[in-house]
C-alpha cells in the first residue's frame, strides 16, 4: 500500500531519488448534484456564506479521484507520485468530471 506521504505536488521528493519513472497515473470521477442537494444548497445560497452541501460533495469527489489515482499507481508497482494535480471540467449542466493525476515513480531513500 502506498504511503500517502510519498504523493507530492513537487517534481521530486526530498530525501529520495527516482529509480524509475512509470508514467502518468490518473483517477477520474464524474459526479452530478442530486435534486435534493440542489434544493438544500439553494436554501444555503439564500443566506450566503459557505455552501456546505456543495463543499462536502466537492471534497468527497476529490478524495475519490485521489484514491483512484493511488490505486492506479499501485497497480503498476509505483511507490510514489510526483507532480500531483487536480483538474475539473463541467461536462454538462450539473455534471462535473474531477481528475487527479501525477507521475508514478519508484523511489528509494537516499
Amino acid at each position: 500500500m502506498m504511503d500517502h506521504k510519498l504523493v507530492t505536488t513537487n517534481i521530486q521528493l526530498d530525501g529520495y531519488r527516482v529509480v524509475k519513472n512509470l508514467g502518468v497515473v490518473r483517477g477520474i470521477i464524474v459526479r452530478s448534484r442530486s435534486l435534493f442537494g440542489n434544493i438544500g444548497a439553494g436554501f444555503q445560497i439564500l443566506f450566503g456564506g459557505n455552501i456546505s452541501l456543495y463543499s462536502e460533495l466537492c471534497e468527497q469527489t476529490r478524495r475519490d479521484a485521489y484514491e483512484l489515482m493511488i490505486r492506479h499507481a499501485e497497480e503498476i508497482n509505483a511507490n510514489a507520485i510526483l507532480a500531483f494535480r487536480y483538474d475539473a471540467t463541467e461536462i454538462a449542466a450539473g455534471v462535473t468530471e474531477v481528475l487527479a493525476y501525477g507521475t508514478a515513480a519508484v523511489v528509494e531513500k537516499i
